[in-house]
């Protein structure tokens, strides 16, 4: 496997991770890929590394007990990329296209020892991101595996994205104070946003400097602040937000979903 990513440690990981997961799952081995942030392209040494481990058909209950005694070691590791895995394991037929109701994929979370099953990667979004910017670790060519995602589908599902976090976002008020959460609400909804406007998926930071010269002029130091304060998310989750950027917060999340819903 070439180096798929600019660190050398976390290159490491991911060989040791595609080749155990290859051992294990054996001829239900298609391929793997990261998506997310080191596939749209605003990757740094802070962001999560987001995974996707194609296989032929379901994981048997052999293979996911092995699969979930390497996920449970990762995060034991002191290199950092280790506890930042992210990911599913899809079988080919389901992620060729979104079918709904979606079905569950084995799945395991940022930091998490646990291997479950979550609807979290079985999206319109993830697909688009994998056919689009996947960046390969093993196996064929995503576009091989993923058929073009419609953009009115993208949109829609956006859209309704837009609104049902706004409301979760509502029932945790509190959470909105947290140095980490808003400027990554902001951002999000920026990019949320331009998706629904352009029909394709960008990273935070480039749906951010877009935002900048497309939202009315008022909105622009909320996100030039998140853009700002984008780095070092494991320090700043810790930190209470600007006090002036909350409120004004909770009005771009209306203001972006109004735009957004205007525009379908």
């Amino acid at each position: 496997m070439a180096a798929p990513t600019p660190f050398p440690e976390l290159n490491a990981v991911l060989h040791e991770l595609v080749e155990t997961a290859r051992a294990i799952l054996a001829e239900n081995f298609v391929g793997a890929y990261l998506q997310g942030s080191f596939a749209v392209g605003d990757a740094d040494e802070h962001s999560d590394v987001d995974f996707v481990v194609v296989t032929e058909d379901v994981v048997s209950p052999d293979q996911e007990d092995r699969l979930a005694v390497m996920h449970a070691e990762f995060p034991a590791r002191e290199v950092s990329w280790a506890q930042r895995l992210e990911g599913s394991y899809a079988p080919r037929h389901e992620l060729r296209r979104y079918v709904s109701p979606a079905r569950p994929w084995l799945y395991v979370d940022t930091g998490s020892r646990v291997l479950e099953r979550s609807l979290h990667d079985n999206d319109r979004v993830v697909r688009w991101v994998l056919r689009h910017h996947g960046v390969t670790l093993a196996g064929p060519a995503p576009v091989e595996l993923v058929d073009e995602v419609e953009p009115d589908d993208l949109r829609r599902d956006v859209l309704a994205t837009m609104r049902d976090w706004a409301v979760t976002l509502v029932e945790d008020q509190d959470g909105m104070h947290n140095a980490w959460r808003q400027p990554y609400v902001v951002l999000s909804y920026c990019r949320m946003l331009q998706t629904v406007l352009s029909g394709r998926v960008t990273s935070k930071l480039e749906a951010g400097r877009w935002a900048l010269t497309t939202v009315e002029a008022h909105w622009q130091p909320l996100i030039q602040h998140a853009l700002d304060h984008r780095a070092d998310p494991w320090l700043r989750v810790y930190q209470p937000a600007d006090s002036w950027t909350v409120q004004p917060t909770w009005a771009f999340i209306d203001a972006a979903v109004r735009r957004a819903a205007s525009a379908r």
